[in-house]
């Protein structure tokens, strides 16, 4: 789908220093004047942003682009071109084309763990008190938002726009029809409940494994819970005995379990959050609150709620390391601005828009996300979203290395590589063991040029 060249980050830094240089972009351009009530004047100006597609909301996603647009035309003068990817692969994909070309959108809306592949790329502006107070100063996000956009607070690029810790949605129904009066805190409980919920139509599970984005947090989820970090100083594990038990766990709720809809092997996270809503599934695994607007208009209106998903790792009994607090991975929406960008106030000008705490609470009413925006988030009162602001407060950032999105991929495609054999009933042990070491090796290489550079 993307990367297919074995090509690490390093090796892209050095072409995009070289193809910065040729281009002469730097931080010294802005674009834009100021005027003497402070605000930018963009008049004729274009600024161009790259996000990310919201499958589940495509008709609402272009009305707030319109209305966002409408709102900085009418504050800066100047126009709002929006871009837009698909999947994780495109997401990184766009990262490196920009950066060695030099050229590209000004702003991206990046997934969080995609920050430390921006931040090693050097292309993306390293934010100064100057720039932060463009954007409303660092106080007015929350601060567990900030958790992931950069290194260390010194060195922060990503500006947080979103919220979305994991957890799973349950239908109070189908669990007290089943006997069970709690929802699972291990993975193996999780099964165990999930088979006594399958029957007539009705599943234990609603998951996607051709999502583009989430099969990879299982594995990630249930190999940290097991007390093995994937990343180890200049190390990566993913050989490790924990990740296959987490591939074979994930994938035995299909092959083996026989607890998900067979044809979940070709859903995205939408089919799945659509199977629950219609009441045909016990648990919604791997979801956030933007499944909140559509949830709430469907069968399982008042019969749903959140619940943290499992700490606990597959044939273990307590989480061991610090996986506990690994409920989620530190999820979200981060804005990064582009260093080759000619008008970076003009940027700071619409981030400074989008994080308003009215416009945040917009788009929260709109597509549930939690508000990155500190009095936005404390003014929300709706007693759902309290699970949800656990996972957040129990969520773990992953590995900041640039060569994350290498490996983030890397497990993602184990999954899209075994897709065939699912669709068949069942994955070959050692044709899974050969997928995740081909994962380790390029991972590692990876790691190796990312710890280099």
């Amino acid at each position: 789908m993307r990367f297919r060249s074995s090509t690490g980050i390093a090796a892209i830094v050095t072409a995009a220093a070289l193809a910065l240089t040729g281009c002469g972009a730097g931080s010294g351009t802005t674009g834009g004047s100021t005027n003497a009530d402070g605000k930018v004047d963009g008049t004729g100006k274009t600024l161009n942003v790259l996000t990310g597609v919201l499958s589940q909301y495509p008709e609402q996603q272009k009305k707030w682009q319109s209305d966002i647009a409408a709102k900085f035309k009418a504050e800066t003068g100047a126009d709002v071109k929006f871009e837009t990817f698909a999947s994780a692969n495109d997401e990184l994909t766009r990262i490196q084309t920009s950066v060695v070309s030099g050229q590209g959108p000004d702003i991206y809306g990046l997934g969080t763990t995609f920050t430390p592949t921006a931040f090693a790329t050097k292309a993306f502006v390293t934010l100064s008190d100057d720039d932060w107070k463009k954007v409303g100063g660092k106080d007015r996000f929350n601060k567990a938002a900030l958790g992931i956009s950069g290194p260390d607070e010194q060195h922060q690029a990503g500006i947080p726009f979103v919220s979305r810790p994991f957890v799973m949605a349950y239908n109070k129904e189908v669990l007290a029809a089943a006997g069970i009066e709690k929802p699972a805190t291990t993975w193996d409980e999780l099964a165990e409940q999930a088979k006594k919920m399958t029957k007539d139509g009705t599943y234990g599970i609603a998951t996607g494994y051709k999502d583009a984005y989430d099969p990879w947090k299982f594995i990630w989820a249930m190999s940290v819970q097991a007390g093995n970090p994937l990343v180890d100083g200049k190390n990566l594990k993913m050989d490790d005995p924990t990740v296959k038990k987490a591939y074979e766990t994930y994938f035995g709720w299909l092959t083996k379990d026989k607890v998900v809809d067979p044809a979940s092997v070709g859903w995205s996270n939408s089919n799945a959050v659509a199977s629950f809503a219609s009441g045909k599934a016990g648990y919604l695994m791997m979801t956030t609150s933007s499944s909140i607007p559509t949830l709430d208009k469907s069968a399982v209106a008042g019969k749903y709620e959140y619940a943290l998903m499992p700490t606990t790792a597959p044939g273990e009994t307590s989480p061991k390391g610090d996986g506990g607090t690994a409920a989620s991975i530190l999820s979200g929406d981060n804005l990064v601005v582009a260093d080759y960008s000619q008008q970076k106030d003009l940027a700071f000008a619409y981030i400074k828009l989008i994080t308003s705490k009215d416009e945040q609470l917009n788009y929260q009413k709109t597509f549930g996300d939690l508000p990155a925006n500190a009095e936005a988030l404390a003014s929300l009162t709706d007693p759902k979203l309290k699970p949800i602001a656990d996972a957040a407060a129990k969520s773990k950032a992953t590995p900041f290395t640039g060569a994350w999105g290498d490996i983030q991929l890397g497990l993602l495609n184990v999954t899209v590589q075994s897709i065939p054999e699912l669709s068949k009933g069942s994955v070959d042990e050692s044709a899974l063991e050969t997928r995740i070491k081909e994962a380790q090796t390029k991972g590692q290489a990876s790691l190796d040029r990312a710890s280099k550079g």
